[in-house]
């Protein structure tokens, strides 16, 4: 790490010179100030690729430097020293754009991480040829996704639990996958996980996970989502759907930086970025008291709203052509492209679904379109379509129908089972000719390979 430079800044002898000694032996070159005044001097004569300040100083406080450095020397990224257990002090730094925090005393392993991560940050906003408003995974020409862009690459500056607001479809995990690009945190896992998919009887052991034997079932060890997303993000979806006694256990886990696997009496250190996202409305849930006060303010550090599809009509087209494109890839089939009908009708259509609504509307219509060309009856906008024509002695004999399990019912699978079923029947009635198979199904050609393709039957 030679050739780096910091700027410690304290009032206080003892921690300038622990600081100090730990920078050195990482081969990083010291500036040292007392005082706010002192600071910006100093950053005003070089250039730190890192500032840590105090939160308390005998001429003002570390917020105001912060603040100061954000404007002054954006590309400087500041972490704070705050008294231990100072929670909401931290979380006010972050909120005026500090990188992340240490509290008091400093220990010395979680000083080296932030370091290490503030000059990977530092060296990403000095690569000279990254374009300034690089699309990544959010594709789109409009003011809006602009505007998103350019706040998702603020927020990757930053180590603040970030929570991602917007409706179910418009891309919340995209968003969080490229906070996490774009971040210092860009080489090490990315871990999304959906909250409301986890039993509530093995959240705790999915998050924290457990030891040989703990419960029964437990034959090996198991680090559990938070020790697996170590040095990287781990991306909380879904995370309304939390129950109470998880809520308290995460707020813990997110405070102390540390998890304790099921069946542990010891605590285990995790360096992670916290990101979550729901399409609830939580401060009602705060206001019902299904969700925690103290919770929500500990995720909530800065929040990013998605707009829903509907909001950027101008970007439709251009999602639109790349998702035919994705489907004729992976299905490798002919492409298709929409008629100008088509395009029309598809923006001036609400999307209450939002972009996962657009890729199940394309997808379709990919299938049953004529001649590569889809057009505006090829979409059923607003609902299934009906294959009038496929009625069940089709495909599946009486009593051919597989039975409904007991217990949950995966319906996605059951579906699939459902359909694989009645394709094998139609096929074997047509002697395997593909052609004569797709009329009997009620569906085009195109439909039954693409189906053949999705489904694993070639």
């Amino acid at each position: 790490m030679a050739n780096h430079t910091a700027l410690i800044v304290d009032d206080e002898p003892d921690i300038r010179d622990l600081l100090e000694i730990t920078l050195t032996r990482m081969g990083i070159t010291t500036l040292t100030a007392e005082n706010v005044g002192a600071a910006r001097k100093l950053l005003g004569e070089h250039q730190p690729e890192l500032c840590l300040t105090d939160m308390n100083l005998p001429d003002g406080n570390g917020i105001e430097l912060v603040q100061w450095i954000q404007s002054n020397c954006p590309h400087t990224p500041v972490a704070v020293i705050t008294a231990y257990g100072s929670m909401d002090t931290a979380i006010e730094a972050l909120k005026a754009g500090a990188f992340d925090f240490v509290s008091k005393p400093v220990e010395l392993p979680r000083l080296r991480e932030l370091v290490s991560s503030a000059l990977k940050l530092a060296a990403v906003a000095e690569e000279p040829d990254k374009p300034v408003d690089d699309p990544g995974l959010l594709l789109g020409n409009s003011s809006e996704i602009k505007r998103l862009r350019g706040q998702i690459r603020k927020m990757a500056r930053s180590q603040a639990p970030v929570f991602i607001s917007g409706e179910s479809g418009s891309g919340k995990e995209l968003v969080a996958r490229m906070i996490h690009l774009q971040g210092p945190r860009s080489e090490g896992p990315f871990v999304a996980v959906n909250c409301g998919a986890i039993p509530a009887e093995l959240m705790e052991s999915e998050f924290f996970g457990h030891k040989k034997g703990s419960f029964t079932g437990a034959v090996d060890n198991k680090d559990g989502l938070f020790r697996s997303a170590n040095g990287g993000t781990l991306f909380l979806d879904e995370v309304a759907d939390l129950p109470l006694t998880m809520q308290v256990k995460l707020l813990r886990a997110i405070q102390e930086k540390a998890v304790r696997p099921v069946g542990d009496t010891r605590e285990v250190p995790v360096d992670i970025r916290i990101l979550s996202a729901t399409h609830k409305d939580l401060p009602d849930m705060l206001a019902e008291g299904i969700f925690r006060q103290d919770l929500f303010y500990r995720i909530n550090v800065i929040e990013l709203s998605v707009p829903p599809l509907r909001q950027r009509k101008d970007d439709v087209a251009l999602l639109a052509e790349h998702i035919l494109a994705r489907i004729s890839r992976e299905y490798e089939c002919p492409a298709a492209c929409l008629t100008d009908d088509a395009l029309a009708k598809l923006q001036d259509y609400d999307f209450p679904g939002n972009v996962r609504e657009l890729e199940n509307i394309l997808e379709r219509a990919y299938t049953l379109c004529d001649n590569d060309r889809i057009g505006p009856t090829d979409l059923h906008l607003g609902h299934s379509p009906q294959f009038s024509n496929m009625t069940p002695d089709h495909a599946l004999g009486e009593g051919d129908t597989p039975a409904i399990p007991e217990g949950e019912l995966d319906l996605e699978q059951f579906l699939e089972e459902v359909e694989k079923q009645a394709i094998e029947k139609a096929l074997a009635a047509t002697r395997w000719n593909k052609t004569a198979a797709a009329k009997r199904l009620g569906i085009s050609f195109r439909a039954l390979r693409y189906k053949l393709k999705k489904l694993g039957m070639e």
